[in-house]
């Protein structure tokens, strides 16, 4: 009975304490006419649970630096703060701080400085939504943060080449973070993870990067689902991290000699799922990878559809479609070890007596013409002869180069769903 009596006692001094915390939230109103001329006094005043309110208007001041937790700066009507060309914009560098509404623009070109227009540094729980970054070098930088999200925000840059261009989202050692619902156009690469463990991406839109639409390195554990990338110069890269999932997403239109839709290396156990790799040279591209459960994609009008090395092993392609494009599969070596099984092919000629919905024979997806290609590139131009389908149809007839391990022993008769 004592115990709950004292239960109740600090229930009851805990919501006071938060109601009293509440009651003294203000709201410190900058702009024309208002308290605070400047945001940076604005700042200075603030105590936790405020909100600094800026209203519209071009602000030009040095970097603005966000000490005070549990923080709120908020633009009405759009208000735009100017780097000048010369500094960083915002800096988040306490817990539990939201910014919103803001145009954030202009922080020049650097190489000595990543000048970015919002950056979280060592900060937790952070909430970066609906705002306007234009031109910077640098869009969003989480250093060290943990548990932010970065939402509904509206990326542009326009570097003319990429050691002038930074990149739009930035996680580095910033584990736990939410990236959704972001269009980021222009940077070097749309969204970078580095040493950033345990992220969710979904429902962005990345594209004309100048590298890479995402491009992922040592990030475990770490979810993509349902973005876009198109027309980014060298597709989506994702390297040297494991338990990685890349469920729902549109690769789309990345074109050039060394461009994938989705380049995988060194990846260690994923998933990669119900995605839709459509007119990229590569569409996907396995290297040192392994234990991927790749299933239910479709691959349509690539160049090639999946290249998978020799050193990719225990990769298992499953319920994928495969439609219209030059070469479904190829590889750089007369071995493999990964598998293809219960697929549909475009290609496939073959029958099924028994109505069961699998091919009663077997489908080589590795034309010989690919294996041409994957040693002597020049050969491509010889894509369209005849002579070209006569090899092609020689080996089908009695297969004595492709590799034997990348066969589907069981196509299927129809698409999958």
């Amino acid at each position: 009975m004592r115990n709950a009596v004292m239960r109740r006692a600090v229930l009851t001094a805990l919501l006071s304490l938060a109601a009293a915390s509440t009651a003294r939230a203000t709201d410190l109103t900058v702009g024309p006419g208002a308290r605070f001329a400047t945001i940076t006094a604005a700042l200075a005043a603030a105590q936790p649970g405020d909100r600094v309110l800026v209203r519209a208007g071009t602000y030009r001041e040095a970097t603005l630096v966000v000490r005070t937790p549990r923080l709120t700066v908020q633009g009405d009507g759009w208000p735009v703060l100017d780097g000048q060309g010369a500094r960083e914009v915002l800096v988040i560098a306490a817990d539990d701080v939201t910014v919103r509404g803001l145009v954030l623009t202009n922080t020049g070109v650097s190489s000595l400085e990543d000048r970015a227009g919002i950056r979280a540094r060592d900060a937790r729980n952070c909430v970066i939504e609906r705002n306007r970054l234009r031109d910077n070098l640098w869009g969003i930088y989480l250093q060290r943060a943990t548990d932010c999200i970065v939402r509904d925000n509206d990326i542009v840059a326009h570097g003319a080449k990429q050691t002038e261009s930074g990149n739009g989202i930035h996680l580095w050692y910033s584990s736990g973070a939410r990236v959704e619902r972001n269009h980021i156009r222009g940077h070097r690469d749309g969204i970078y993870f580095e040493f950033s463990t345990l992220g969710v991406t979904r429902d962005n839109v990345s594209e004309q990067s100048q590298r890479y639409g995402m491009h992922f390195m040592f990030s475990d554990s770490c979810r993509y689902e349902r973005n876009i990338f198109r027309d980014n110069n060298s597709g989506v890269a994702v390297m040297y991290s494991r338990g990685v999932v890349i469920h729902d997403n549109r690769f789309e239109r990345s074109w050039g000699s060394a461009a994938y839709g989705l380049l995988l290396k060194d990846i260690m156990g994923g998933e990669i799922s119900d995605n839709v790799f459509s007119r990229n040279s590569t569409g996907l591209f396995v290297e040192g990878s392994s234990r991927l459960d790749v299933r239910g994609n479709e691959f349509t009008q690539n160049g090639w559809a999946a290249k998978v090395l020799a050193d990719a092993d225990q990769n298992r392609f499953t319920a994928n479609r495969f439609a219209g494009n030059a070469f479904d599969v190829t590889t750089n070596s007369s071995s493999a070890n990964s598998t293809f099984d219960g697929n549909w092919w475009d290609e496939y000629k073959g029958y099924d007596l028994n109505r069961d919905g699998v091919g009663d024979v077997a489908f080589h997806p590795v034309r010989l013409f690919a294996l041409v290609v994957e040693q002597h590139p020049a050969a491509l131009l010889l894509l369209r002869s005849p002579l070209v389908s006569i090899l092609d149809a020689a080996e089908r007839v009695l297969p004595v180069l492709t590799p034997e391990a990348l066969v589907d022993k069981h196509p299927l008769m129809r698409p999958p769903r």
